[in-house]
């Protein structure tokens, strides 16, 4: 990249919750002074219109990307508050753009005038996505209802942080002591000398995402993994332990009367109708089709798998009925016994140096770029580590921050997010992306580094997906650079497609290597974890399901029912597809932050749809090799190149050859010979 501008990475010391208040309101003043000028213009065209309003859009990620990944990965009370504050002026100012009459119509009289043909695709589909959303806005409604549009698009901004805070703070709030010798009995080592409290060296348990999962996998002590399930599961809601300290209740409640209305607003029946708008998914109808099918696929398979586990929980402990807390723990006997390998077995031979190493080398094979570590850059914590991305002639094309342990503060789950998007500006220089992946993998111990379990090593795989489409885009205009303008039930297809390495055995020796001996993955333990990879795969299945039907119906549904709608939707959709037992306190909705604060809404089936692409397309890696440059660079080429400047199932097409089939997917899980 010899004519990109040499990168500015971001000071995230120089953040101060003081500040960011006050420099959103100087930059959309200058924004709006901009967008006048813009709106003046005599001539318009892609130069005097959409390239300043494309460099108006880089400035904006380059000033809020860093605040907004700060608060995700170091929140506290005074950032929170001020990046609330901000996220309102920030609403406030797309919601001004997006209703901006006079911008609509001088965009609309580029997209009719002749030149525009000539124009690059990327640059027609940023006008066309331009156009699409200001409809999307509410450009077309009279000015009472545009007021009314704003209010409630600032305020669903609002409720949505405030949810993510709710989950956050519930989480962090609650603490297990473990006081008796019998509470330790199966805990792994590592999650003993993780939670142990430094004076009296009394393991503490929390619910971050580690230690939680080990718990109800191993603890042998049923009453500690019902008193962590229960707590784990009311989070934020009106029971369990802090009931109604931070109760998200009421704001799903509002948060789905508000998208209701707004859809209204803008003449759609329902919100689900209005998200699809941008979406692959052609329609409702095709969204719960799809999904009724693989239910009906799943549904058989995961009550044999069911039947299977009260079995053996009975045969092994004498229960007679199994409860919540006990699925994952018995779940694990389970397998252990039919394929003689434990997940904590697994775990020793997955040292996260060494998957990143092997990561690494796969992405260097399949897309000739490579990660040069970093030493001198501003981090916001010590486990931050910045790599940066070379191509084969050696030249950058992007930098990866990736922030990889979990810790109090920081949001749970894994995600991929941009900093800075690749784009050409104005004067034609081009700035190259820049890209976080963040995880909550367990700390390293005094003497053993952070080990992985292979679901671990699944959730990296496929955030560097994201990173990837984020940082391989060769894409100038930033609205449809790296994930930006694609179709959000497209956006999970390339990080589905990196997980499907995870089951080489070739890729798997590669990046696995004994913490204390040194010896790769043997082929006898390869041969157990390849022969498990359907196991409790309708159990899998079954519960994501539940997921998108339930995000899906209350989107679709909701017509200002009462108070305890949500729960009985929820109830209803459990009744349909779920096939374990789920106690009444149950309060999954009230800390499900991909569907009220993380941009899911009415779209948490894109993961399945997703991997309906993906498995179709893996299909030409196996056939052509899973180390297969070229294969690799093809698909760098027509996928991860291309971002959202073309229609992603078009994209799809052109890789694949033809549209995806669903056989590919139900093949990949297993439901399906």
């Amino acid at each position: 990249m010899k004519n990109a501008t040499p990168t500015v990475l971001p000071l995230f010391s120089a953040i101060h919750p003081d500040h960011i208040v006050e420099q959103v309101k100087e930059f959309i003043e200058k924004a709006n002074k901009a967008i006048d000028k813009i709106c003046n213009t005599a001539t318009p065209s892609w130069h005097t219109v959409l390239q300043p309003l494309e460099d108006l859009s880089a400035k904006e990620a380059i000033l809020w990307g860093p605040i907004r990944h700060l608060n995700n990965v170091e929140s506290f009370p005074e950032l929170r508050a001020a990046y609330d504050e901000a996220l309102t002026l920030w609403t406030a100012y797309h919601d001004a753009i997006g209703q901006n009459t006079r911008l609509y119509q001088i965009i609309a009289r580029i997209k009719e005038n002749p030149a525009f043909e000539a124009l690059t695709k990327a640059q027609k589909t940023v006008i066309n996505h331009a156009l699409r959303d200001f409809h999307l806005s509410g450009v077309d409604l009279d000015d009472d209802k545009k007021e009314q549009y704003r209010d409630m698009s600032e305020e669903l901004a609002s409720l949505a942080s405030k949810f993510g805070a709710n989950v956050l703070d519930a989480t962090k709030a609650y603490t297990r002591a473990l006081h008796h010798e019998e509470e330790l009995s199966g805990l792994p080592d590592w999650l003993i000398t993780e939670t142990k409290k430094k004076k009296k060296d009394l393991p503490i348990l929390t619910l971050a995402a580690p230690i939680y999962s080990a718990v109800m996998q191993f603890a042998d002590h049923r009453p500690l993994r019902e008193d962590m399930y229960v707590a784990y599961v009311t989070r934020a809601s009106d029971v369990g332990p802090f009931a109604e300290k931070w109760d998200n209740g009421p704001i799903m409640r509002k948060i789905l009367k508000l998208r209701n209305e707004l859809a209204k607003l803008l003449s759609f029946e329902n919100y689900a109708e209005l998200s699809l708008a941008t979406k692959m998914a052609p329609s409702s109808v095709e969204v719960l089709a799809f999904l009724s099918a693989l239910a009906e696929k799943a549904t058989p398979i995961a009550k044999k798998e069911m039947a299977e586990l009260k079995a053996f929980a009975k045969e092994q402990s004498g229960l007679s009925a199994v409860q919540p807390w006990d699925l994952a723990y018995y779940s694990e006997k389970l397998q252990l016994q039919k394929y003689a390998y434990s997940s904590e077995e697994l775990r020793a031979y997955f040292p996260l140096p060494k998957v990143l190493a092997g990561l690494f080398e796969l992405l260097e094979k399949l897309f000739s770029i490579q990660l040069v570590p970093q030493e001198n850059f501003d981090r916001w914590h010590e486990d931050a580590l910045l790599y940066q991305i070379q191509n084969k002639e050696g030249h950058v094309c992007g930098h990866l921050y990736l922030d990889l342990y979990a810790r109090p503060g920081k949001q749970q789950g894994a995600w991929a997010d941009e900093c800075v998007p690749r784009y050409r500006d104005g004067a034609g220089q081009l700035h190259l992306p820049i890209t976080f992946v963040a995880c909550n993998f367990s700390r390293p111990g005094e003497n053993t580094p952070s080990l992985l379990t292979h679901n671990d090593v699944m959730t990296l795989f496929h955030e560097f997906g994201h990173a990837l489409h984020y940082l391989l885009t060769e894409i100038d205009e930033p609205s449809v650079a790296g994930t930006n303008g694609v179709a959000w039930d497209a956006v999970e297809f390339p990080s589905q497609l990196m997980e499907n390495w995870c089951w080489s055995e070739e890729v798997l020796t590669a990046i696995s290597s004994h913490y204390q001996t040194g010896e790769s993955l043997p082929k006898a333990l390869y041969e157990k974890l390849l022969a498990s990879k359907h196991y409790h795969c309708g159990l899998d299945l079954a519960r994501q399901l539940e997921f998108s039907l339930f995000d899906f119906r209350i989107h679709l549904h909701y017509n200002g029912q009462s108070p305890k709608w949500i729960q009985t939707t929820l109830d209803a959709v459990r009744r349909l597809v779920a096939v374990t037992p789920i106690p009444h306190y149950n309060r999954f909705q009230n800390s499900f932050t991909h569907i009220f604060d993380g941009g899911y809404d009415a779209g948490y089936y894109s993961y399945k749809w997703a991997e309906v692409l993906s498995a179709d397309a893996f299909q030409r890696f196996e056939q052509e090799g899973l180390y297969n440059g070229t294969l690799g660079q093809e698909f760098k080429d027509k996928i991860l190149s291309r971002g959202g400047s073309e229609d992603a199932m078009d994209l799809f097409v052109d890789f694949v050859g033809r549209k995806p089939q669903i056989d590919a997917l139900l093949v990949s899980l297993g439901i399906k010979d």
